[in-house]
């Protein structure tokens, strides 16, 4: 998308923008499906600037749920196990069942395609 639409919300998302995005996401999309992106991609813009609106000041930052699950008791931290360093699955029994394999990496067909 275009760097001004991140920013101003009151500019719409153009036809352009949608088939960029199709294109990342290697997307084929009909007319009539860019139509409905376009609206759809404008509503979530929407929703994220009223988040934006927030006052979380008070809030402060996080980059893990994780973190703030310590900090209460109860069984949330109980869902979380001990991390603790254990052995692997040996390279031969995780390549034993595989399909096709080189002996070191599985392989796989290519999905991609440009």
């Amino acid at each position: 998308m275009n760097p001004s639409h991140s920013s101003d919300t009151s500019k719409t998302i153009t036809l352009e923008d949608v088939r960029r995005v199709a294109e990342l996401a290697s997307l084929e999309l009909t007319a009539e499906e860019e139509t409905h992106m376009q609206r759809d991609l404008a509503a979530i813009l929407g929703q994220v600037a009223q988040l934006n609106q927030l006052d979380t000041t008070e809030i402060p930052p996080m980059a893990q749920v994780s973190e703030i699950l310590g900090q209460h008791a109860g069984a949330h931290t109980q869902a979380l196990r001990a991390d603790v360093p254990r052995a692997s699955l040996e390279r031969a029994a995780a390549l034993s069942s595989a399909p096709d394999t080189d002996g070191i990496y599985f392989k796989v067909p290519k999905v991609i395609e440009r």
